[in-house]
């Protein structure tokens, strides 16, 4: 999952999970799909103790439990055990535009949901991955969970307006 975090345009694309060996490598989460998307990012922001900090990836590489990557300046493990808990942020800049009729979720967070029928439902607040299709998480008198189908739930998309048409009732 991909979140706009203000007006810094700043997208959480994963987490620093842990040390791995003794020279500085870290261990890594990704929101990112597919996950080893994350390791074609750089620089990062890493967000700890209330402080973003911009991190040169060296090298990185996806392994069979996992992705792990070495950041300048990160030389020891101890180093590496000191960004356990970072969050990784890039900047919006950084991700490739999208193909025609392709979003990207952090777009879609914050916008108004309304009916064919223009009935607002709320607003866009997340999105649930459930392998077969994606679920918008909408948030206005009650909470709606709509599955993310073009031209069958989904109407439109317009993201210079920031509305999602749906074709949905009000009370399901």
């Amino acid at each position: 999952l991909l979140t706009m975090t203000g007006a810094s345009q700043r997208l959480v694309v994963g987490k620093v999970t842990g040390a791995h060996g003794v020279r500085g490598w870290i261990r890594l989460y990704s929101e990112t799909r597919p996950r080893a998307n994350l390791l074609t990012y750089s620089p990062w922001e890493l967000f700890k103790d209330g402080q973003f900090v911009t991190c040169e990836v060296l090298q990185s590489r996806e392994q069979s439990n996992g992705l792990i990557a070495l950041l300048a300046g990160c030389e020891d493990r101890n180093g590496a055990e000191a960004l356990v808990g970072a969050e990784i942020f890039i900047h919006r800049s950084q991700l490739p535009a999208p193909e025609q009729d392709e979003v990207y979720w952090s777009d879609l967070i914050g916008c108004a949901v309304r009916t064919d029928a223009h009935a607002v439902l709320g607003e866009v607040t997340g999105l649930i991955e459930t392998g077969d299709y994606d679920v918008l998480v909408v948030r206005g008198r009650r909470e709606h969970l709509i599955p993310f189908v073009m031209n069958v739930y989904i109407q439109r998309v317009d993201l210079d307006e920031q509305i999602i048409e749906v074709d949905w009732e009000e009370g399901v």
